[in-house]
């Protein structure tokens, strides 16, 4: 039987399948922070500490990116990813994954703030999701580690259905 931290896993996959695939930044932005939210209760739920609070971050900063994303808003958001990994790194967790975590949230919020353009963001994501995938495979979050897959998979299908349009429209 499938647990309560798998279904939010799952709820978020679906959900962020749905955002990768948006044509504009604030929709991405809103489809993503639903599924962020779920997969930061299955993290809190599997005792992930690291990526419950880093997700539960990209909830806010989607919601708050949604209407700003100046100066003040990222470095708000930088310092935030730093004080809780200073907190983090007080408690006994694994200094690896509290790094694959939090490097991979300070891409996210950088992408997520300063740009605006899709493709853009699908490209500066590549690298945060790798790092969410390895975080996931070191908390052993089977929900994370497919969400994660399915993200990276999804953006890179995008990119080269834009890299085909644009190579078409070239020729044209």
């Amino acid at each position: 039987m499938i647990s309560i931290a798998e279904l939010f896993g799952l709820f978020a996959l679906i959900a962020n399948f749905i955002a990768y695939r948006q044509g504009t930044a604030n929709r991405y932005r809103i489809v993503s922070a639903c599924a962020l939210g779920a997969l930061s209760l299955h993290f809190f739920m599997l005792g992930a500490i690291a990526g419950c609070v880093v997700t539960a971050i990209a909830v806010v900063r989607n919601v708050i990116a949604l209407r700003w994303r100046g100066p003040i808003v990222l470095w708000g958001f930088v310092l935030v990813n730093f004080i809780f990994l200073a907190w983090e790194l007080t408690t006994d967790a694994p200094l690896v994954p509290l790094i694959m975590a939090y490097t991979s949230s300070l891409i996210f919020t950088v992408g997520s703030i300063v740009l605006n353009d899709p493709h853009r963001i699908r490209q500066w994501f590549l690298l945060a999701e790798v790092l969410g995938l390895a975080y996931a495979i070191m908390v052993g979050s089977v929900s994370g580690t497919v969400f994660n897959i399915v993200n990276l998979t999804s953006i890179i299908l995008k990119l080269l259905q834009d890299y085909r349009r644009s190579r078409l429209s070239e020729l044209n």
